[in-house]
């Protein structure tokens, strides 16, 4: 397997565990399903929860795609995303408190609070070492001598920008899948007994994630 086919299968899979956290929000469809009584519920829930994840990823990787370039090869830029991501993960790990301001945000708002709480867990800058790894390996730009300087740093910014996209776009949607199938579960078959009794409580495994993600980040950059 490439080191390419490895950035995107470790970006689906983050997805994946984004998507089956249940800080992430997957409950709230749950229990929107069960006092609305219908399925639907369910999806209506999950939608503008994925909406919110999909900006919380856009915000943090479209900025470091459009700085990489500016930074030789992109290294300084990958290696301080790797360390901020190190340390955010060291500071869950001792400080696992979730941000009380999160608990005042309306039901109906459901996007905002997605959002809010994928910044807060640094969802986002966890995708972002990965990301910048396919920014590097995505190919060379044309020459300056057939493009001129200005040209190949704005093929190059935008071929980044591009990659930024998609690499938010599969990830959200993995992301959806893996939060619908266990809501579709958890509703159908589980049931709330699952959630008094086995609660998946991941905030020690996210913290860890974090310090592995941000080492991963570091140790591909240098």
């Amino acid at each position: 397997m490439n080191s390419t086919a490895a950035l995107w299968l470790t970006i689906i899979a983050l997805g994946l565990y984004h998507g089956l956290n249940p800080a992430m929000g997957w409950p709230l469809a749950v229990a929107n399903a069960m006092m609305d009584r219908r399925a639907r519920s369910l999806f209506a829930t999950l939608l503008p929860l994925s909406g919110g994840h999909l900006m919380a990823m856009a915000v943090v990787l479209a900025p470091l795609a459009w700085l990489g370039w500016y930074v030789q090869y992109g290294r300084a830029i990958r290696i301080g995303a790797g360390s901020a991501l190190l340390l955010l993960g060291l500071f869950k790990l001792v400080r696992r408190r979730h941000p009380r301001a999160l608990a005042r945000i309306a039901p109906t708002r459901l996007a905002w609070w997605s959002f809010l709480m994928a910044t807060a867990h640094g969802a986002g800058l966890m995708l972002a070492p990965f990301m910048l790894g396919l920014c590097v390996t995505a190919g060379p730009a044309p020459s300056a001598a057939d493009m001129g300087h200005a040209a190949v740093m704005n093929y190059t910014a935008q071929s980044s920008l591009g990659i930024a996209a998609l690499v938010t776009a599969v990830h959200t949607l993995a992301g959806f899948a893996a939060a619908t199938a266990m809501a579709w579960l958890v509703y159908r078959h589980l049931g709330l007994r699952f959630l008094r009794h086995a609660w998946l409580n991941l905030d020690l495994v996210w913290g860890a994630s974090l310090v592995a993600a941000g080492a991963a980040g570091i140790a591909l950059a240098i």
